[in-house]
């Protein structure tokens, strides 16, 4: 299936930097982009300048007070105490010159995405620079200063008033789109990551399920550590089928973590890249089976910027536009340009090998806590199905 797809770029994506040495690096998107055009399928045609969004869309999502304060952050006229009230100037979120302009750059890119596929100009639109879900109403956290998914679903809500089903495949759960919906029956939200026992930010367990109007409208997969692909895409799919057949969406966001990889620096997971080409082919066949294709992928998390990050990301737009992931050798040129800057050899071909990890020793005890766990959300989904009909 050939489909008509936007990729929103700008080289601007780039000043979105803490400091020279944070894991959070935006020459990850550069990278993915300039791997797709390597591979020959993105081409101008396909691209979308992004905007800036407004204070009036960023206040959609956050509180006028902390926005003035990132714009204080970026001019370097917020103190250290004010900074830490609302989450900025941390180890994770530290202050940088321009954090406002970068930020609100970010939010209006996947504006930009949405109001591409949602206005009829394409089907699906891919934005590799957003995706940053951790940020709350009046606080940055986890990397995240602005949360553009949050901005773009309440402007999807204003604007289109499509109902939205929010999917997170980031290690880390998506916690600040989940609260920011919280109570909301016509969004709905499911993330699937590591447990967070021993991961950032700690939430998003099995019993997260909403509030008020918004009970069962909220789901969560805390998959154990060290979870391999056949437990991690088993789990996935039959979630995310049972849960876009009970919502039954207008629109589907999906955030595209691609830290769930083993050679992830900051995670616990021991996925490859095969679940890299299959997360995105169930979102694409679904989008197609209840939303006539209208289908924002967003980016977010991952930290192996080289050998991993440009991989997964490129099989979201190659599945988009030809509905087939890439296999075989990765681009002569994209390797003989990138090797010289890269601290690390870079695979050759786009899936890994089998035996690029040593085997995992608890494999069967983690794949039946994790199947004892999609029992479980079947069957909140089942009765959720029951109590609503």
């Amino acid at each position: 299936m050939s489909c008509n797809t936007g990729f929103v770029y700008s080289n601007d994506f780039t000043t979105y930097r803490f400091k020279d040495d944070h894991p959070f690096n935006q020459m990850r998107v550069v990278l993915a982009k300039e791997l797709l055009e390597a591979t020959g399928i993105l081409e101008e045609k396909h691209k979308i300048t992004p905007r800036l969004a407004t204070e009036e869309e960023l206040a959609l999502a956050h509180s006028k007070p902390y926005i003035q304060a990132v714009k204080k952050a970026g001019q370097g006229l917020l103190s250290e105490e004010e900074g830490l009230e609302y989450g900025i100037g941390t180890e994770d979120t530290p202050m940088f010159k321009g954090m406002h302009e970068a930020s609100q750059l970010l939010v209006g890119s996947t504006l930009s995405a949405i109001d591409a596929v949602l206005e009829g100009r394409v089907e699906h639109a891919l934005n590799l620079g957003g995706g940053l879900h951790h940020g709350f109403e009046r606080k940055a956290s986890g990397f995240c200063i602005y949360n553009d998914g949050a901005v773009g679903i309440k402007y999807i809500r204003e604007k289109y008033n499509y109902k939205v089903l929010y999917v997170d495949t980031d290690a880390h759960h998506g916690d600040g789109v989940q609260w920011a919906f919280y109570d909301d029956p016509n969004v709905c939200t499911f993330s699937i990551h590591e447990t967070g026992r021993y991961l950032f930010p700690g939430t998003g367990n099995v019993n997260e399920r909403g509030l008020k109007e918004g009970y069962g409208y909220s789901f969560n997969l805390p998959i154990d550590a060290f979870t391999e692909d056949e437990s991690f895409i088993d789990i996935y799919e039959s979630a995310f089928r049972e849960i876009a057949d009970y919502f039954k969406p207008d629109v589907i966001v999906t955030q595209n973590g691609a830290d769930a990889h083993f050679l992830d620096p900051l995670t616990h997971l021991c996925s490859t890249m095969n679940i890299y080409e299959h997360i995105p082919k169930v979102a694409h066949e679904l989008a197609h089976q209840y939303c006539n294709g209208k289908w924002i992928a967003l980016g977010g998390g991952g930290y192996d910027i080289w050998r991993v990050v440009p991989r997964a990301w490129a099989q979201i737009w190659s599945v988009m536009t030809e509905g087939e992931p890439l296999t075989g050798n990765l681009p002569e040129k994209w390797l003989e340009k990138w090797q010289e800057e890269s601290p690390v050899s870079l695979p050759s071909t786009w899936n890994d090998p089998a035996d690029a990890y040593k085997p995992i020793p608890r494999k069967a005890e983690i794949t039946e806590k994790n199947n004892k766990l999609l029992e479980k959300a079947l069957q909140l989904i089942h009765n959720q199905k029951k109590f609503n009909s």
